[in-house]
């Protein structure tokens, strides 16, 4: 089995150079998911990261198109490109 790397908010926080209130109030359960990219070990409150997970969904993205390279997406299913 392959052994994890598993960090705290202020260990990510200085790997990623983001401020621990940025991934506090706007990344967890918006883009960090409990389960997958956190979780609480023995049903606590401390917090541990998986890195693996993060590092690997932050390449995936940054990778991706950005929105203002793909146009902007209708309801009736086009594009919008301006």
């Amino acid at each position: 089995m392959e052994e994890q790397t598993y960090l705290t908010t202020e260990e990510l926080a200085a790997r990623i150079k983001y401020d621990v209130r940025t991934i506090r109030e706007r990344l967890m359960d918006s883009v960090l998911l409990e389960g997958e990219h956190y979780f609480r070990p023995f049903g606590g409150r401390k917090i541990l990261f998986i890195w693996d997970a993060i590092k690997r969904d932050m390449m995936i993205l940054a990778s991706q198109p950005t929105t203002f390279t793909t146009g902007i997406p209708m309801a009736n299913g086009r594009t919008l490109h301006g």
